[in-house]
């Protein structure tokens, strides 16, 4: 299959890049990874007029770490994100990205591409999501930072407007004593999870449970964010409240089903993964301690 006819633009600037987006409008896509794009032009789902890519503007592939969070830019590839010292800051951008798809896509695809596109089923939404982060949008007139609660507005949707440039995304740190964890079931490793679950667990100094939350991918048309603090404690982490968190969670959630599995399957199988991706969390906030 071949895509649709398009105008190719490759811009050196990200002026350049924006002022080409503000005239195609609506009318205008971003290649960035392309590893979601071409595919959606191949089979003809989609068929922009316009392909800007913006690869050969300069600034936008760093990875920056502080004390408030890790900030990625839109050029930065998965496998980059992986594998730098900076991401280390902040374990659950590993233990997310070790699960996106195949070690070909990881090495071109790019993270700030994942969160525009927007899949409910995968990994790196439901990781901003969790952690409270937040996508800056640039345009010709300027710029906006939209928090991940807005960001992602239904199935393959965002909120980045035509003629807007997703430049990068702030995932925010964890307080002390935080761990997190993420835990997935595909049909084969790589593939689409058929239900997925990354948890963040806090824990004071008595290492009792003060936080707990979590991140359900392919159980709704966003990723779905449940607070499960209090069905968790306050109790030490080795006695907290898993089942009664996984239960409430499989009570929020609205599984479709399809061929691979059931809404009723879908539903089990999170609470499952709960119960998992928490107790690893807070495994992992009690080694921080000790």
């Amino acid at each position: 299959m071949k895509p649709p006819p398009f105008d190719y633009h490759g811009p050196v600037t990200l002026g350049e890049a924006l002022d080409v987006l503000a005239e195609a409008g609506p009318d205008g896509k971003v290649l960035a990874g392309g590893q979601s794009l071409i595919p959606l032009l191949n089979m003809r789902l989609a068929a922009p007029a316009h392909i800007v890519d913006v690869n050969r503007v300069p600034g936008l592939d760093g990875i920056e770490a502080g004390q408030d969070g890790v900030r990625v830019g839109a050029l930065a590839r998965h496998a980059a994100v992986e594998r730098s010292p900076e991401a280390a800051a902040l374990p659950l951008l590993r233990q997310a990205l070790r699960l996106v798809a195949h070690p070909v896509i990881r090495n071109r695809g790019t993270v700030v591409g994942s969160l525009v596109h927007a899949d409910p089923s995968a990994e790196m939404p439901a990781v901003l999501a969790l952690l409270g982060g937040s996508v800056r949008l640039a345009a010709r007139g300027g710029e906006r930072e939209v928090a991940a609660a807005d960001f992602f507005t239904g199935p393959m949707e965002s909120a980045l407007r035509p003629g807007e440039l997703a430049v990068s995304a702030f995932f925010p740190a964890l307080p002390g004593r935080s761990g997190t964890a993420f835990h997935e079931v595909s049909r084969r490793h790589g593939d689409y999870a058929v239900a997925g679950v990354a948890a963040a667990v806090t824990l004071d100094e008595d290492l009792r449970v003060t936080a707990a939350r979590v991140a359900c991918v392919s159980v709704g048309p966003v990723p779905v964010v449940v607070d499960v603090t209090t069905a968790c404690g306050p109790r030490p982490a080795g006695s907290a409240g898993w089942e009664a968190a996984a239960a409430a969670v499989r009570d929020r959630i609205e599984p479709e089903g399809d061929i691979h599995a059931t809404a009723d399957y879908r539903r089990h199988l999170t609470g499952v993964l709960a119960v998992r991706a928490l107790r690893d969390a807070a495994a992992a906030a009690h080694g921080e301690e000790a």
